[in-house]
């Protein structure tokens, strides 16, 4: 029990009284109120007087509160699913600081759509957007010591969404099991792929089965089988929510088999075929399994790449082409944090023309091979907007076409977010600005290089499974993997950090049009110890029609409509707004931005979460946060996630985060990897140092990148800035080959960056429970210009063991601002003085 309430608590009684009385939030007055009456749950009641139902029976006299513990949860069913569009919470005194709001069709999988961690408590009403049967108050941290406690939880929204069955196959590609396969050739998945020459078949026996998980729970309206001759005379259609009990909704015993298409009325998560009598002596055998349900119409697949996405054909005029190069250029030359988003896309062919390349400007070729559209001319980069220094030259790409350069030089000065794939250049590429002003770090994968790259004053760069003639130079890190005609390994001196081969490695998804002049997205096989380009390598193409092709104006919930339906999904350039996570949930499922396509999550939502399943792949896309913080702006499994993926990995490529810059942002973790296997190729995560929004307790956030699962491989990490410790790795056996990395600018003081006794946070924190641990080529720099003085303990931590071990470290001060006063633990002497010279660890231990 509570202790006794103090005065001030039973005014706050009061208060709830007057306020229940007064409060009509524009919500309630749009919507209905959904919650009230309705069957509540919770993780805990403080006694039998305070249980769950007392937050929903309309009386504020009356509350709910959980025991003195977190987290700690209130849930409500509300009979059936509804779009809701605003919650209430009356706090009594003991309320929560941080909680989120979250909806599921099951009880289950849960979908943050509100999340805070500065709850002021009060009367809070909170408009949301997202759809569900259940909605959920998760609370995180109290602000008393006591527990939680509700005077009342409202939901107010609408249920239905209109009688008709939709036309959309809800169990395309869903995961299948059956109750046998005749073989391999027949397996449950045959009956949900789409492809009416393929199937599923039984052995021959009864009874049998074969069922569908559709993700969530929704209502069903109709049923179509399509029997091959092996048919069922007897057989039930049933439904589940968690795939243990059954409900018919058919029932025959007279089927005839063909196209049976059944209606039905229904809810259900599992949907099941149960067969009992044979129209054969063979088993049973369908083409195709498909289930249709109520009030929703899925998202076609396919459609026009919208305003944003420039394609050229080479029976344009070169004018033509020339103008709108030239004026996109005008336009996002210095346009850093602006709005605008391009993709510039050459059909196969060859072009005399010359492309700068300006902030969130993609430039791509569109054959199934690089060598199928050539530039004659540049496809360049430099810093003339920045006074010849490179150092702020982000977020754009070039992507599978090849460059004649002309001059026999192509001009590439980029620093971070800014990758270079399957690029044929024919002749030699430069790496530094017009008069050779600073640079900062960059990747190049897949390409060709036939001359000499230069790096010059690029400080650190990062080269994977490539060919080149040449290297010309190092400054303080470059690292290749897998490249042929790399330096050979020379850190120290040359700084060269070179692996012959990289472990396990797939290319990025990318589009290109076929021969019948069709967009498909080609996504590469996984290789292992991979070694130079892969442009002629296994993989499959997947047609344009099996994606959702997503526009600026789509919500999140038509997003994951179409997610839930079967299809892939690629982002158009733009900004995105979702009031509620992006779910991935199905097996190789392909997630494809174009022109540096923005996310930014509202309300402290989870922008994206990735189930813990196969061959999931995401790419180029920017996560930027929103101004509430959300905990985790990509999450890559569930917490706890177990299963292998070592066959079929998911991959995440040219993904980047950014928090502040363009607008006060918060974002407690950027990318969080609970997934094994999982491939990082190429990320940027940035909590900003310059631009709007910025400062130590304005864009906060904590850490950039956590790995959790095991044997998670990452090529390319590059992480700045983070409050705390930026990347930190629990996983076993992880690699990381390359990883850059700015401490954070802006501690005010010393007291103000300090983990426990430990001055600072380390760069790259490896967890004290990890025994086997792999990293090359690695560096962490200082520039504490707001207080000089502050000192980071160290670059790296680690935990001391056989199995872990570090090559090529390197710790920099810049212009003497601030100190590292070791490399990797207490080893390697401090990095400070006005000569920027960085101090070197060869290997650790």
């Amino acid at each position: 029990m509570h202790p006794r309430r103090s005065p001030a608590l039973i005014w706050a009684f009061i208060a709830a009284l007057i306020l229940q009385c007064l409060v009509a939030g524009p919500a309630q007055a749009a919507d209905p109120l959904l919650s009230q009456g309705k069957t509540a749950t919770a993780s805990s009641s403080e006694g039998a007087g305070t249980a769950a139902a007392a937050a929903v029976d309309g009386n504020p006299g009356t509350r709910w509160s959980s025991a003195f513990g977190d987290p700690q949860w209130l849930q409500v069913d509300l009979g059936a699913t509804a779009t809701v569009t605003s919650v209430v919470l009356q706090w009594e005194a003991a309320h929560a600081t941080a909680f989120r709001v979250q909806v599921s069709g099951d009880a289950s999988t849960w979908t943050d759509v509100y999340s805070t961690t500065t709850g002021a408590g009060g009367t809070q009403t909170l408009n949301v957007s997202g759809s569900g049967r259940y909605v959920r108050v998760y609370g995180t941290a109290r602000a008393t010591a006591y527990g939680y406690s509700l005077w009342e939880f409202q939901v107010y929204g609408t249920t239905g969404g209109g009688t008709a069955c939709g036309t959309a196959n809800a169990a395309l590609s869903r995961p299948a099991t059956a109750s046998s396969s005749e073989g391999a050739g027949t397996p449950a998945s045959a009956a949900v792929d789409g492809n009416a020459g393929t199937r599923w078949a039984s052995t021959f026996s009864d009874p049998q089965w074969i069922q569908v998980d559709l993700g969530s729970v929704q209502q069903i309206c109709q049923v179509v089988l399509q029997w091959e001759a092996a048919y069922a005379t007897a057989f039930r259609v049933q439904l589940s929510s968690d795939a243990s009990a059954w409900t018919d909704v058919y029932s025959t015993t007279t089927g005839t088999g063909g196209t049976q298409t059944l209606a039905v009325s229904g809810s259900g998560r599992y949907v099941r075929v149960h067969g009992t009598v044979r129209a054969t002596a063979y088993g049973y055998s369908l083409w195709e399994l498909a289930v249709r349900t109520t009030g929703t119409t899925t998202p076609p697949g396919g459609g026009d790449l919208g305003p944003n996405v420039h394609v050229f054909d080479p029976s344009m005029p070169a004018a033509t082409i020339q103008s709108t190069l030239d004026s996109t250029f005008t336009q996002m030359e210095s346009n850093q944090f602006g709005l605008q988003r391009h993709a510039l896309l050459f059909k196969p062919g060859s072009y005399n023309v010359n492309a700068n390349i300006g902030f969130y400007t993609s430039i791509a070729g569109l054959g199934r091979n690089p060598d199928d559209v050539t530039i004659n001319g540049q496809v360049r980069v430099d810093a003339g907007w920045f006074g010849g220094n490179a150092t702020q030259n982000f977020w754009r790409s070039a992507e599978n076409l090849s460059i004649t350069p002309s001059g026999g030089t192509n001009q590439w000065a980029v620093s971070q977010a800014a990758p270079f794939r399957r690029i044929h250049v024919r002749g030699n590429l430069n790496l530094a600005p017009s008069g050779y002003g600073w640079a900062s770090g960059g990747y190049i994968a897949d390409s060709r290089i036939d001359g000499t790259v230069q790096p010059y004053s690029q400080q650190q760069w990062f080269t994977r499974d490539s060919n080149i003639g040449g290297w010309l130079n190092g400054v303080w890190n470059m690292v290749f993997s897998g490249v042929v005609g790399a330096p050979a390994q020379s850190f120290p001196e040359p700084p060269y950090t070179t692996l012959d081969t990289s472990p396990v490695t797939r290319e990025k998804p990318y589009l290109y049009v076929d021969a019948a002049g069709n967009y498909q997205v080609f996504v590469p096989a996984l290789r292992q110890n991979s070694r130079g380009v892969n442009w002629t390598g296994a993989g499959s193409s997947i047609p344009l029609s099996q994606f959702y092709v997503a526009k600026p104006s789509d919500t999140a919930a038509t997003i994951n409509a179409a997610l839930a339906s079967g299809l892939h999904l690629l982002f158009t350039p733009g900004i995105y707004h979702v009031g509620q996570t992006i779910n991935v949930t199905r097996a190789n499922t392909v997630v494809l931005g174009l022109g540096y396509a923005t996310i930014i999550p509202d309300n402290g939502v989870v922008p994206m979460r990735v189930a813990d399943v196969d061959g999931v792949k995401v790419a180029g896309l920017l996560f930027d946060a929103g101004s509430v913080n959300s905990p985790i702006l990509m999450e890559v499994g569930p917490s706890g996630s177990a299963a292998t993926h070592a066959a079929n990995p998911i991959s995440i490529q040219d993904v980047f985060f950014r928090i502040g810059g363009a607008h006060a942002g918060k974002a407690t973790t950027s990318l969080v990897v609970n997934s094994d296997n999982t491939i990082i190729d190429h990320i940027w995560a940035w909590r900003g140092d310059h631009g709007a929004g910025i400062g130590w307790t304005v864009n906060t956030a904590d850490t950039g990148l956590i790995v959790n699962g095991d044997d998670v491989t990452a090529y390319g990490l590059f992480v700045e800035h983070y409050q705390k410790y930026q990347v930190v790795w629990n996983g076993q056996r992880g690699k990381t080959i390359f990883f850059q990395n700015e401490m954070p600018y802006d501690p005010p003081n010393q007291a103000a960056w300090m983990n426990g006794s430990t001055r600072g946070y380390a760069a790259y924190k490896v967890a004290d429970s990890v025994t086997s641990h792999e990293a090359w080529g690695l560096g962490a720099y200082c520039y504490f210009n707001v207080d000089p003085s502050v000192v980071a303990e160290r670059g790296f931590e680690t935990p001391v063991a056989a199995g872990v071990r570090f090559h090529d470290l390197l710790t920099v001060s810049l212009g003497g601002n601030g100190t590292i006063a070791h490399v990797v633990n207490n080893t390697g002497g401090p990095a400070q003085g006005t000569d920027t010279i960085p101090v070197k660890v060869v290997t650790f231990p």
